[in-house]
């Protein structure tokens, strides 16, 4: 009789854990994403400065270092900087000329050591001036393409920031697992991704589990789904980037194999 209750505990113990541990197909909504995210320029003058120019267009693809949008303050700092090359050039000269006659024993070391001083704070000018003038100027930080257009020329840049850029060489879909799910989701599973808005579902692989528990995000048409439900960011790495790279933020369908 002891040895049967000992059973019946150990069994209420651990049958749920193992019940747990299974493995099983999860499923949860997502939505489709760029490598790295979706990344708004706002521009490096911050808000109220209006787009002069308007280098890109929506679907362009830009390069690290490229000019996305010229803003107002820009001729101005452009003769910041016009300015401060003329100085420099003309301390250099006079800096030349002393030093010739330096060589005949006309002129001081001390003035030299002044002239070499101002040439030295002519060059600072000039970065400084540099500075400024790529304030004016939006440029892209990394390899991308233009998802969105916000502000054009002599539009005033909002919060929304000028454009926004996406890494659409390689594309995810970020599934939100819930928290009592996560268990059963592991890096190299396989899954698939459906929307109505996909010719055939779409193939890829678990990449990485997010470290956070946070709200759901993505909602279904479910009336009664938990808006304040917990969920962990799976991120996908997908197969047919073709397929999606011009849906990001679709809201898919997403299953998680075992």
């Amino acid at each position: 009789m002891r040895f049967f209750l000992s059973l019946c505990l150990a069994v209420a113990m651990f049958a749920p854990r193992a019940l747990l541990a299974e493995p099983r197909v999860i499923s949860s909504l997502g939505r489709i994403e760029p490598a790295g995210g979706v990344v708004m320029l706002a521009g490096p003058s911050g808000l109220g400065s209006v787009i002069m120019d308007l280098k890109v267009s929506e679907g362009d693809a830009v390069k690290k270092g490229d000019v996305i949008a010229v803003l107002d303050s820009y001729p101005v700092r452009r003769a910041e900087l016009d300015q401060a090359q003329a100085q420099l050039e003309s301390a250099r000269n006079q800096l030349r000329r002393e030093q010739k006659l330096g060589k005949a024993m006309a002129t001081s070391a001390s003035k030299l050591e002044a002239l070499e001083l101002q040439v030295k704070g002519a060059g600072a000018a000039v970065a400084a001036a540099q500075a400024m003038l790529n304030l004016s100027l939006v440029k892209a930080p990394h390899d991308a393409q233009i998802l969105y257009v916000h502000a054009r020329p002599g539009e005033r840049v909002g919060v929304e920031g000028v454009v926004e850029i996406g890494r659409t060489d390689k594309m995810y879909a970020v599934a939100e697992v819930y928290e009592t799910d996560i268990i059963h989701v592991a890096p190299g599973q396989e899954a698939s991704v459906r929307s109505p808005a996909l010719e055939s579902p779409v193939s890829g692989t678990v990449e990485n589990i997010g470290l956070k528990v946070g709200r759901l995000d993505v909602l279904g048409m479910d009336p009664v789904a938990e808006a304040d439900a917990r969920v962990i960011e799976v991120h996908i790495l997908l197969d047919d980037v073709d397929a999606v790279k011009a849906l990001t933020n679709l809201q898919v369908e997403v299953e998680i194999q075992p």
